[in-house]
């Protein structure tokens, strides 16, 4: 049955790619990317809805969700894929550090400006995490911007876990209504993430080693698919995160799930 699926992060890498082979098999897809340009040339290719929205802008994420709300009444899976490794340490113009508000705050606002058309569809969230997440990451409720001990490797695994948090929640609150949740490391991808980072990480993404050792974004994204086509429930348990396609437990901070939910819903200004 064919599904309504927005991605987020879809211009290129293993949105694009999980975009393309989602079209093949016959899926309504909706791409979201920062780059207008980049977009919307990929949305020519696969001749699909597209838009663009720059997640360190939180007015463009509030204004994508009112789009695709009035667009879309019911979705069926929402992929939160965009994300990026960031250099020293910046602030938006929301007022919120960079990496967490790209790679975590502003999924978790497009997600809950979207739970109607979301609950509307049973839907599945499919959040690209990374196993930075469980390597490098100490989520602090007190410091979510990252003031203390900065590194653009931490930031980004405090996000990741964040994101880990938040589907749990996800679950927990609404998994009684249809919705189910799940999170994911896609594993190494030879793409374009990462390269314009002033971080070791960006350094080692500038080189040659990502073509020679990594995955390409085709063989990275069947897991994403995997996810975003298959049944919750019957192929993968809601609220998990999974790597390889196995369930992996995660020894998470001592920040409960629903206290960083609220503090996330109190940041936005969004109701309780």
């Amino acid at each position: 049955m064919s599904k309504t699926i927005v991605i987020t992060g879809a211009s290129d890498g293993i949105g694009l790619a999980a975009a393309r082979q989602l079209v093949r098999g016959g899926h309504q897809v909706v791409l979201v990317g920062r780059s207008p340009h980049k977009t919307r040339t990929a949305a020519k290719e696969l001749g699909t809805e597209h838009y663009t929205a720059d997640f360190a802008h939180l007015g463009d994420v509030r204004a994508l969700a009112a789009k695709l709300a009035t667009r879309h009444p019911r979705i069926d899976v929402l992929m939160n894929n965009a994300g990026a490794i960031l250099g020293e340490r910046t602030v938006t113009e929301d007022g919120f550090e960079a990496s967490f508000q790209v790679n975590y705050l502003a999924h978790f606002l497009l997600t809950t400006l979207l739970i109607d058309p979301l609950l509307a569809g049973g839907a599945s969230v499919v959040q690209t995490s990374s196993n930075a997440a469980r390597l490098s990451s100490r989520v602090d409720l007190d410091d979510l911007d990252n003031s203390r001990r900065y590194s653009p490797v931490r930031a980004y695994g405090n996000a990741k876990m964040e994101l880990i948090l938040f589907t749990r929640e996800l679950h927990r609150r609404y998994h009684s209504r249809g919705l189910s949740a799940v999170a994911f490391h896609p594993g190494g991808v030879a793409s374009g993430f990462a390269r314009t980072s002033r971080s070791p990480v960006g350094t080692l993404f500038r080189s040659p080693v990502p073509g020679l050792f990594f995955q390409s974004p085709d063989k990275a994204a069947g897991q994403m698919l995997w996810l975003a086509t298959s049944e919750p429930g019957r192929n993968w348990a809601s609220g998990g995160y999974y790597e390889k396609g196995s369930l992996r437990v995660v020894n998470t901070p001592s920040v409960a799930p629903d206290l960083l939910w609220d503090r996330s819903t109190e940041l936005l200004g969004l109701a309780p």
